[in-house]
């Protein structure tokens, strides 16, 4: 039977929060049929028509004035075209690509993988401002009807992140009809707004807003719009704005892998689906929002989708009722939205760290088979970058479509190198296609670079280019290290036989940990061991010198003056002196490390060893070798009654449990405890537990408060003690005799007590060895 070794208190806690870890067989990529695919991987596009229409006449209003409600339609139809074009490039990446990785695979194909990381770098920063601006989408849809909750969006949005962050964290997959109805439900309570829109319009008509008479709203330019504000650069800025309607799109792309067979052929037609649902919803709001002139707030809630229902849906039972109903749609569908991220930036920062651009971490699946590390860096950032815009969707929109757009491009580059490298059937027509749709997504990013420059694209602008030479400077040490290890396969070093072997056992002070790491040393069968004290304090010194003597440790010490108290100098100084004195030497620093409970930790201790360490690791034949020694189950033996080791043995044995729970195969095995270890008798803790081994002095009778005790006296070298016992107990005991006790010492008038304690006779040269009793 093996033996169960206890989890650590980190360990537990995780087990806590995360649930039971998952095992590798576990890992399944799960098909997903037609339906449940546009379900879920669409929420991301489907979703900004929430937004999109508003964020438009957020840049048109104070310059163009109520003519921005009749520049809305036109914009719409550019974006609208721009759809059909991107739509059908990544139609083709699907049927040429069915690994997941979208535009970075198609990059990275045709380009190689350095070019791919300008698509890895636009993906990655995608990925995390989605989960930023759905996430605080969907809170505008909430605090829209719950307008009490309005100061308080940024904190509800940061919490958002934070529980989809745990939820993925415990291996929640983005498959199956749970994911799929928000995107239903929302596309359903979309069209029937719609359509009662449409049949309102054409029976009663729908009553306009007026802005001037809503308190609140964004300024509202009351000149002649169209003349005097309606500039190009407005006009740009607010097609900039709009443009985040075509977020998503990517999305089905990067996740071939998970449609049924033919994957290609079903990407490409829930791709086709996905477009045309985004491209009616889009029209549709776009259109009511002239129509009502709905109006965006300054604080972003009451949302303008929001504005649209209530004139659309009416006052009433039922109105009020269909109005709750979208609202509850629109917020689920965009929190499903932001956490399709949680899937996608692990996956791709997968695939890049496999290609060794990212940190060899983020390719690692953790205690739920799901990237985890992926996960925390995700929700981290998009996190900052909440706190940074505070949690405004038209603050992060600059960040977000560039992103996008730049992997557009990326695509249709990709595309258009591969059509002309395979030059399959019909290729230059598809060819003008993804060239087409490549330059246009370039364009959309320089317009986004220009116009929302001051708005804080130029913080894109920057990280960018900055996030891709950090990608390619990665890899670069990547394949540095690959380089050295391949030359060790036909040039290996040579085995060295070193004629002196030293080793030097650092102290600071007297303690268990020296101790170990002097036995330790002792093993090694150096040829020369050394204790060494590195001296800043002389008092201090002298004191160790005196200690040392005291317990009679046989391994010379040597101290040395290291007045500048740079430890870690005076280290290497002593290894070099050392390998100078003989030729062919090898010198082994031990570094004792007093380690402790979880519940204590490294309050008390630092991390020098790890600093020295690394000191002489850069000495060419020096080792150092760390130590650690387990004070904590040494105090535990010997006090077992102290307060944070009874907190600390209850915190072990909930980690026992969980790894009995965690490994079949030590379900049954109890772990025996161990015996207590004998302390000195001059160790004792008034107070406290103890096991004490010593020789019988004396025993007689006397009364003490009026009341007859028995009292044997037990001594060592370091002190002695009595024990008291009541009734006939310890009679059995003589003087000379070996004696093991365990009790509670307490202060008695003529030094440490033991009251009715536990006892066993070693040794006894008259009556054979008994158990006593209390």
């Amino acid at each position: 039977m093996s033996r169960n070794v206890p989890e650590s208190i980190g360990y537990a806690a995780k087990r806590l929060v995360l649930g039971r870890p998952m095992i590798t067989d576990q890992l399944k990529n799960e098909r997903l049929s037609n339906p449940v695919a546009l379900g879920v991987l669409a929420p991301d596009a489907i979703s900004s028509t929430a937004y999109g229409s508003e964020l438009i006449l957020v840049e048109l209003l104070p310059y163009a004035g109520l003519a921005a409600f009749s520049l809305l339609l036109p914009l719409t139809g550019v974006i609208l075209c721009i759809l059909i074009l991107v739509a059908a490039s990544y139609r083709q990446v699907v049927m040429a690509y069915t690994r997941a990785g979208g535009s970075y695979v198609v990059a990275r194909e045709n380009f190689g993988p350095r070019v791919a990381q300008v698509a890895a770098a636009a993906l990655l920063i995608d990925y995390v401002v989605t989960v930023a601006v759905q996430a605080s989408a969907g809170t505008v849809a909430v605090v829209s009807a719950v307008k009490v909750l309005g100061p308080y969006s940024l904190e509800i949005t940061i919490g958002v992140v934070v529980i989809m962050c745990w939820v993925n964290l415990r291996g929640l997959k983005e498959a199956g009809r749970p994911f799929a109805m928000p995107t239903y439900f929302f596309t359903g309570m979309l069209l029937l707004m719609i359509v009662v829109g449409i049949v309102r319009e054409a029976t009663t008509g729908l009553a306009k807003y007026v802005p001037s008479e809503l308190p609140g709203t964004v300024a509202v330019h009351q000149g002649n719009g169209l003349i005097a504000g309606a500039t190009l650069l407005i006009l740009l800025r607010a097609f900039a704005n709009g443009g985040s309607s075509l977020t998503g799109v990517e999305a089905i792309s990067n996740t071939v892998g998970s449609f049924r067979k033919p994957e290609g052929t079903n990407a490409r037609l829930v791709l086709t689906v996905m477009a045309c649902i985004l491209g009616i919803l889009l029209t549709g709001v776009a259109w009511l929002a002239y129509e009502t002139h709905a109006t965006p707030y300054v604080d972003g809630y009451p949302s303008v989708l929001s504005e649209i229902a209530r004139r659309v849906f009416g006052g009433g039972a039922l109105g009020s009722t269909l109005y709750v109903m979208l609202q509850i749609a629109t917020a689920a569908i965009l929190f499903t939205g932001a956490n399709t991220s949680f899937n996608g930036f692990p996956a791709l920062a997968n695939f890049v760290a496999a290609d060794r651009f990212l940190p060899r971490q983020l390719s690692k699946r953790g205690h739920r088979l799901v990237f985890s590390n992926g996960i925390l860096v995700l929700a981290v950032f998009a996190i900052v970058l909440l706190i940074t815009t505070g949690g405004s969707v038209n603050a992060l929109i600059p960040f977000y479509a560039i992103g996008v757009f730049t992997g557009f491009a990326m695509a249709g580059y990709g595309m258009t190198k591969h059509h002309l490298t395979h030059k399959e059937s019909g290729w230059r027509h598809k060819l003008s296609i993804n060239l087409a749709a490549g330059v246009v997504s370039t364009v959309v990013v320089a317009i986004f670079a220009i116009a929302k420059f001051t708005e804080g694209a130029w913080l894109v602008v920057v990280v960018f280019p900055l996030l891709v030479f950090g990608l390619i400077r990665l890899n670069r040490e990547y394949r540095a290290e690959a380089a050295i290890l391949e030359e060790f396969r036909t040039n290996r070093p040579e085995r060295v036989n070193y004629a002196r072997h030293t080793a030097f056992v650092l102290v600071s002070s007297v303690d268990l940990a020296v101790l170990e790491a002097l036995r330790y040393g002792h093993g090694l069968r150096a040829d020369e061991l050394t204790a060494v004290h590195l001296m800043v304090d002389a008092a201090q010194a002298e004191k160790l010198r005196a200690r040392w003597e005291h317990y009679d440790l046989r391994t010379p010490l040597t101290i040395i003056d290291c007045p500048d108290r740079r430890l870690t100098r005076g280290v290497q100084r002593l290894v070099v002196d050392a390998l100078a004195q003989a030729p062919r030497s090898h010198v082994t620093v031990l570094l004792p490390r007093r380690t402790y409970a979880p519940l204590l930790g490294r309050l008390l201790h630092d991390r020098s060893a790890d600093k020295i360490s690394r000191a002489v690791s850069e000495i060419p034949h020096a080792a150092a070798t760390i130590i650690p020694f387990d004070v904590q189950a040494e105090i535990r033996k010997a006090f077992p009654d102290v307060v944070e080791e009874r907190l600390t043995r209850k915190v072990e044995q909930l980690q026992a449990r969980i790894a009995r729970d965690d490994d079949a195969e030590l379900r049954d095995y109890a772990e025996p405890e161990s015996p207590a270890a004998t302390l000195a008798i001059g160790g004792l803790m008034v107070g406290h537990r103890g096991t004490v081994e010593g020789r019988v002095r004396d025993t007689f009778d006397k009364v003490i408060d009026e009341t007859p005790v028995h009292i044997v006296e037990v001594e060592d070298d370091s002190g002695l003690l009595r024990l008291r016992f009541a009734d006939d107990a310890g009679s059995d005991i003589v003087a000379g005799q070996l004696l093991r006790a365990s009790g509670k010492a307490r202060q008695g008038r003529k030094g440490v007590v033991m009251v009715n304690p536990t006892y066993e006779i070693v040794t006894d040269d008259d009556v054979d060895s008994a158990p006593g009793t209390d």
